[in-house]
């Protein structure tokens, strides 16, 4: 699962400093289900780019689970599609990775967090079945 976070505001940089991760700086966080990746494909004054990749460990997930609780045998319990679907993990990846930022603070440059940016985020495997307005309900400040 990749998600990728857009900025065209100026300078574009500023958006390091808003998610609180170096652009120079390739990044690796454990979570329990995997590990999230941050890093940067796109970084100028005009143009910044941030991307969150998301490794979910389907393997890592069953280990030390009990066999009782996985009745389809031990083939069931590798093969799935938990690491290709959005799902709760990416949510749970957003909040670690960039928790500051959806706090709302920015110690470095505090006034950005109360300047309307322009943002463009996308999410490689989500279906919006329910529209666009969904979309914008979702993710932009009313």
């Amino acid at each position: 699962m990749l998600l990728t976070i857009t900025s065209e505001h100026q300078p574009a940089t500023d958006l390091s400093y808003l998610l609180h991760k170096h652009p120079d700086r390739f990044q690796r966080f454990r979570l329990s289900f995997g590990q999230a990746h941050v890093f940067y494909p796109e970084v100028s004054e005009s143009r910044t780019t941030a991307a969150l990749l998301l490794d979910v460990d389907p393997v890592g997930m069953v280990r030390g689970k009990s066999r009782a609780r996985h009745k389809s045998g031990l083939l069931g319990q590798y093969v799935n599609d938990r690491p290709y679907v959005a799902s709760s993990f990416m949510s749970v990846a957003i909040s670690q990775v960039f928790g500051t930022a959806m706090a709302g603070r920015c110690k470095d440059q505090p006034e950005l967090v109360e300047q309307p940016l322009s943002l463009t985020a996308r999410l490689e495997v989500l279906p919006v079945r329910a529209g666009e307005e969904l979309v914008h309900r979702i993710f932009e400040l009313r």
